[in-house]
């Protein structure tokens, strides 16, 4: 019995020393869905550059979602080492399994914030100037596991109409994430959505960062076809997370990577992040609580 034992504790051993092996092979990168494939790949390219040396693994392997659920699923079954997400994204990983991954960073506006808007936008020439325009009319929302492009706006667009999202538009629906809805509401299939912007700079530019800004400089987008109807109040912007089960040394230097790459790579920093920002600081799982009790009250796990 006692060998029996002995050989299965030999096994166990074994069998971590080589997740940890394999650990330090290859970091999988997962990338939310929002933008086209080709462009997610583009911008995260750069990575593959100097993080296998930084980090002590042979390469870095990218998987970009369909969705933003793709990639939260692959957080929880542990096939991903690294994602940056949505508020919303990561309480619904939280909310799954606590202990699943580690929000280790967030993003720093250019104004100091670490926060982004809900921000919905329609045409310019539907004559809407203001949220009460929408009254009865179509309203998209980009992903149903977006805090910008669903969640928040569920939760504080009733306050703002004096009831129920249900029962204030005529309908609503879902784009398919946060490019294809703001094309969606220039080709008039919805009559406004709700999208993400850093609500810093000018609303011409789509602002200093986030989709509107990121179609802008990729010429899909002309500002002044838009109009923007409705902020939300200041979400909190989304942590860089790591599997936790990745071991302490990986993890470690991944995070100080990440901390220097604006200013050892500002490009690459600028296109994984899709726009202007002044760096990273530090976060853990209580600067989300505000978003996992929304989610939780709202929409569930």
């Amino acid at each position: 019995m006692l060998k029996k034992a002995l050989l299965s504790a030999v096994a166990l051993f074994a069998l971590v020393g080589h997740v940890q092996a394999e650990d330090l092979k290859e970091f999988r990168v997962g990338i939310l869905g929002g933008e086209n494939e080709a462009d997610r790949l583009r911008n995260f390219q750069c990575l593959s550059e100097k993080l296998p040396a930084a980090i002590g693994v042979e390469k870095v392997s990218f998987f970009p979602a369909a969705d933003y659920d793709g990639v939260v699923q692959g957080l929880l079954g542990g096939t991903l080492d690294y994602a940056e997400l949505g508020a919303s994204a990561y309480a619904k990983v939280y909310l799954a399994k606590a202990d699943a991954v580690e929000p280790i960073l967030t993003t720093v506006q250019t104004d100091g914030s670490t926060g982004y808007y809900s921000i919905m936008v329609a045409r310019k020439d539907s004559g809407m100037t203001k949220l009460e325009d929408m009254k009865g009319k179509k309203l998209g929302f980009a992903d149903p596991d977006s805090a910008s492009g669903y969640l928040v706006p569920l939760v504080t667009l009733p306050e703002a109409i004096g009831g129920p999202v249900k029962e204030y538009f005529g309908e609503t629906g879902f784009g398919g994430g946060h490019e294809n809805l703001v094309l969606e509401v220039v080709k008039g299939t919805f009559a406004a959505g709700t999208t993400w912007g850093s609500g810093v700079g000018e609303f011409k530019d789509g602002y200093t960062s986030g989709n509107l800004k990121k179609m802008v400089d990729k010429g899909i987008l002309d500002m002044d076809d838009l109009v923007e109807l409705w902020r939300s109040p200041l979400i909190p912007n989304g942590p860089i997370v790591v599997r936790t089960s990745l071991n302490d040394e990986t993890k470690a230097k991944f995070k100080q990577f990440m901390i220097d790459l604006p200013k050892t790579d500002p490009a690459c920093f600028s296109a994984i992040q899709g726009g202007d920002f002044t760096g990273y600081t530090e976060v853990n799982s209580d600067f989300y609580k505000p978003i996992i009790d929304a989610r939780k009250a709202t929409i569930g796990g």
